[in-house]
């Protein structure tokens, strides 16, 4: 960051050297005019975006864009209470957020989204009591859509995907096995089941037709590791990313051999409200490695990539550093700490990242605060000039 500051600063002068008057003609020029101001160009960075209000505790989990000017976020509200707090949604028209109205949905939170244009984008939600929703957007609003198994009362539903093809991936809950149900909207079916017991999934991602990755957490006994598998017509589980209660929040796949997953190991406990330790993990088709983070108290939570898919950002949380948000940016191999924008402390936690197509920015989302209580609020990132 520093360089490029200089290196601005450098074509700023140079630009203002090549304007100036020439010496041989300084008679035929009024000394009192002020020279003209030269344009230095704005760096690229973090900067905050005002999302409307909500009752505290409130945040936002899950955050998609289908490009400039349409992006949705979904959380939930008055949350961490006994009785559950309330769905939140919000939609993004280029120049604002805006509340979509979920009343007559009754769900209790949105746990993901996913979209590709305004016709077809889909998110998971939870009513009291642990029943599952889809959800369809169909333009204006959150719509409930119908799915096999629908209402039995052990099924769940975790994560959405899409494809640029239009078609949807839920990792789920049925009949106690973790699945994936597959669609287009109209038509569904339930895949196989992953063949790992004693397991959460957290998340899953598209990555090419035909080509699915979920990662969540699975027991080890005393405690549980990290879990990332690939559905390509059956599924290969990898081998678990070992730690002192690892659970992974996100992958990203840049090819089946070059794998990046994130999340948070919780370590051998504590007090209530102590802080975990970022997780960092790398497959490099033999063996999981721990690249170094670059701190060492707070968590990882989500990937991004770039315009040519490969890894390019991901969202955290820095116990350490209270005055602003936590990114790390991809740099050849490694990875480097950035920085958001500063504010008032504590800082803002984020839960989620993603790309805006057609461009070179990115959304982030989480919440103003670390903790679920008021006057915790709903927040949000962009980068861009």
């Amino acid at each position: 960051m520093r360089r490029r500051r200089f290196v601005a600063g450098a074509i700023g002068t140079l630009s203002a050297l090549a304007l100036a008057p020439d010496p041989a003609r300084a008679g035929s020029t009024d000394a009192s005019t002020p020279p003209m101001p030269v344009p230095v160009p704005v760096p690229k960075g973090w900067h905050p975006v005002p999302a409307p209000g909500s009752t505290p505790p409130a945040q936002l989990r899950r955050i998609a864009a289908a490009g400039p000017a349409l992006a949705w976020a979904v959380g939930e509200e008055q949350f961490g209470g006994a009785g559950g707090g309330r769905a939140l949604a919000m939609t993004w028209d280029g120049s604002a957020w805006s509340r979509v109205d979920l009343t007559v949905l009754e769900l209790t939170r949105l746990s993901d989204v996913a979209g590709v244009d305004a016709g077809f984008a889909w998110s998971v939600g939870q009513r009291a009591g642990g029943a599952s929703a889809l959800l369809r957007w169909d333009g204006t609003t959150w719509r409930e859509a119908a799915f096999p198994g629908q209402g039995e009362p052990d099924l769940r539903l975790y994560a959405v995907a899409v494809s640029p093809a239009r078609r949807v991936w839920v990792a789920g809950l049925r009949g106690g096995a973790l699945r994936l149900l597959h669609g287009d909207g109209n038509r569904w079916r339930w895949l196989d089941p992953l063949p790992v017991t004693s397991a959460a999934l957290h998340r899953v991602v598209w990555r090419a037709p035909g080509d699915v990755w979920v990662c969540g957490d699975r027991s080890n006994g005393g405690g549980w590791n990290g879990l990332v598998a690939r559905w390509n017509g059956s599924w290969s589980v990898l081998p678990p990313i070992t730690g002192l209660r690892l659970g992974i929040g996100d992958v990203h796949a840049d090819t089946p051999d070059d794998v990046w997953a994130v999340g948070t190991e919780a370590g051998v406990g504590g007090p209530p409200g102590r802080p975990g330790n970022p997780a960092l993990a790398h497959w490099d088709g033999v063996a999981w490695t721990r690249p170094d983070v670059g701190f060492t108290v707070g968590a990882l939570s989500a990937v991004a990539a770039d315009a040519r898919g490969r890894a390019a950002w991901i969202s955290g949380w820095n116990y350490q550093d209270q005055t602003r948000s936590t990114y790390l940016r991809r740099d050849g191999t490694g990875w480097t700490v950035v920085r958001g924008p500063q504010g008032p402390a504590p800082a803002p936690y984020l839960h989620d990242i993603t790309r805006i197509p057609g461009t070179g920015d990115y959304w982030s989302a989480g919440m103003t605060r670390p903790v679920a209580a008021p006057p915790t609020e709903t927040y949000t990132e962009r980068f861009g000039a």
